[in-house]
């Protein structure tokens, strides 16, 4: 059992690729924690899918022991965290579970956008924060500028940075010893009975639901019943243990401590993030101040291309879930795709990774609908309806106004590129609020902006037009009014509710051309000309002709008057005309996923 006084909790926190990852395994080396023959590039990161991308997706736990230069034996639980703005709320709940925070600054690039909203976001939970100026070993490294943004941006001395290499392993023993003497032991709750925080929790199918825990005060071990606050449920603990960085069971998991709980529990529906756990011989009067509860940003609809996957999806949503807080699914029909569910992100890449991961780890074969937002929708009667899927947006005539949600982004940017990313922003229906001078060389533009719009490719644009120099990081700041419709596809007359989105009215004509092109390559030649429209309400703003079928007449008529011609000709004319009066286009499967997915490659 270790002294609570010598535990010390901390995470690394960055701007996404600043090295996190890279300096987690140097401590894990460092630390003796992971045998040499063991060691990898990005250990804690156990997804393919983290290594292929090169980012960290999930925070990840882990315990090292550490030999201080007092002589005593510290115990050092790290939780390594994703960098990118989509998985802030991940951040958020790894902070609730530290003490303290390594800021990592990448030495070649500064601070960046999503440096600044980690520290705010740290400053926020009372941590104690340590900057780290990584890649020090690099040609392109600029000290002066690091620290000159350091105090600049985020107020913090220079005097308190540490110069690290993550690659080479320069100024890691420096930084151990810092995290022992800067970083606080963590304090025990004044209430009485045992209680823990879960910041992260896990499916096993052979197991069940695996807690990870930050125990705050008392004792849990295996065989203790325990009690779950936000549900009640009771249940038996079958394990405790740590991360070193594999499973560990360990006989205890004390006060201060960080590690994971296996209750008796099979369902993944029955846990929730943020909750509270205690025990039930010595329990707590009230549950620990819990993570903010997270609400998506983006929606969009799964389906099983194979609608005899729908079960098997359901069951691998609800794992899935339970491994991702801000994940939200539930189920919906939609006339041309069938059974699936409406699902809700954090922001695009939040979605591309469940897509994936829903892919790869549980081998669904799924296809997801345009991405959309939350709309204010106000009638004419007063009420207010709140609209994520436009299948569901009321009569034209009974809308008196449509809002849409602002986000307020930070993008920061070297001085060259300003007049291209305020066009940028215009172009994308904002406008700049405030421009900032970092130092001679960069600046923050202060922009606000409809959610909708960054969705698709802002992000890529804005690499694209600052050499991959500029970084972005946004909040949602309220919603506002504007001259928002309906966009419907009819493909012979009939609207495709799948293919239906939300669009600004300028922008509407664009938009339905591209999709209306799509569709005609996509669906097969019937025997009769088919009509693909785009409309806004009863006005049609582009369309696409699918040509017909045709058998030759003509071939039997080897001469003569034209008028013979003629009359065949017109024969079959009216035969097409009949045929679709009656007939039925039926888009295939494949129509959808392809103009779907093509849908994506554009983002």
């Amino acid at each position: 059992m270790t002294e609570r006084t010598l535990i010390r909790n901390f995470c690394i926190i960055a701007h996404i690729d600043h090295g996190k990852s890279t300096l987690a395994d140097r401590l894990l080396e460092y630390t003796h924690t992971v045998a040499q023959r063991d060691l990898q590039e990005q250990l804690l990161d156990d997804m393919d899918l983290e290594r292929e991308r090169g980012i960290t997706i999930k925070s990840h736990p882990v315990r090292m022991r550490y030999v201080a230069a007092d002589g005593r034996t510290y115990e050092l639980n790290l939780i390594d965290t994703p960098g990118h703005v989509d998985f802030t709320y991940e951040v958020s709940r790894s902070l609730g579970a530290c003490e303290g925070a390594l800021l990592l600054i990448d030495a070649t690039q500064g601070v960046q956008a999503q440096t600044v909203a980690n520290v705010s976001l740290a400053f926020r939970q009372n941590l104690r924060i340590i900057p780290v100026i990584n890649k020090i070993d690099l040609p392109a490294a600029n000290m002066a500028l690091c620290y000159e943004q350091m105090e600049e941006i985020l107020a913090i001395p220079r005097e308190e940075a540490l110069l690290v290499s993550g690659k080479t392993g320069d100024g890691v023993p420096e930084l151990l010893e810092a995290v022992v003497q800067r970083f606080a032991p963590p304090e025990e709750p004044e209430q009485p009975g045992s209680c823990a925080l879960i910041f992260d929790s896990n499916y096993d199918s052979y197991r069940g639901v695996v807690t990870y825990v930050r125990v705050r005060k008392g004792v849990f071990r295996r065989g203790s019943r325990v009690r779950l606050f936000s549900n009640r449920l009771e249940s038996e603990v079958k394990e405790v243990g740590f991360f070193g960085p594999q499973m560990q069971a360990a006989a205890e998991l004390t006060a201060g401590q960080v590690g994971y709980l296996i209750p008796n529990i099979k369902s993944p529906s029955d846990t929730r993030i943020g909750d509270t756990v205690t025990n039930v011989n010595d329990p707590c009067a009230e549950p620990l101040p819990g993570f903010q509860e997270v609400r998506p940003m983006v929606f969009s609809g799964i389906y099983p291309i194979d609608t005899a996957d729908y079960d098997q999806l359901k069951a691998s949503m609800g794992k899935l879930q339970l491994n991702d807080a801000a994940f939200f699914y539930q189920a919906e029909t939609s006339a041309a795709l069938g059974f699936g569910f409406r699902c809700g992100f954090l922001g695009l890449l939040h979605m591309e990774i469940i897509q994936e991961r829903l892919r790869r780890e549980y081998g669904m074969d799924i296809i997801a609908t345009y991405p959309s937002v939350i709309y204010h929708v106000y009638l004419k009667s007063g009420e207010m309806v709140e609209v994520d899927n436009p299948v569901h947006l009321p009569d034209p005539a009974a809308i008196e106004r449509i809002e849409e949600p602002i986000i307020r982004a930070r993008i920061m940017t070297p001085t060259d590129y300003i007049g291209d990313v305020m066009n940028l922003v215009m172009n994308k229906r904002g406008y700049c609020t405030q421009t900032d001078s970092v130092d001679a060389h960069h600046v923050i533009i202060t922009a606000e902006m409809p959610m909708h719009e960054i969705l698709i490719d802002f992000h890529d644009k804005l690499k694209s037009i600052t050499r991959g120099y500029g970084s972005m990081d946004y909040e949602p700041c309220g919603y506002r009014a504007d001259k928002l419709v309906k966009l419907d596809i009819l493909v012979n007359g009939d609207p495709v509710d799948a293919f239906s989105s939300i669009v600004h009215v300028d922008a509407a004509p664009v938009r339905g051309r591209q999709l209306a092109e799509r569709l005609k390559e996509v669906i097969p030649p019937q025997m009769f000309q088919i009509a693909i429209q785009a409309a806004v309400g009863g006005k049609v703003v582009a369309r696409e002709t699918i040509r017909q079928l045709r058998k030759n007449v003509l071939a039997k008529c080897y001469g003569g008057d034209i008028t013979r011609k003629r009359k065949l000709l017109e024969k079959q004319k009216e035969g097409k005309k009949r045929m679709k009066l009656i007939g039925q286009v039926n888009i295939p499967q494949e129509a959808f996923v392809a103009v779907l997915r093509a849908g994506e490659n554009d983002k």
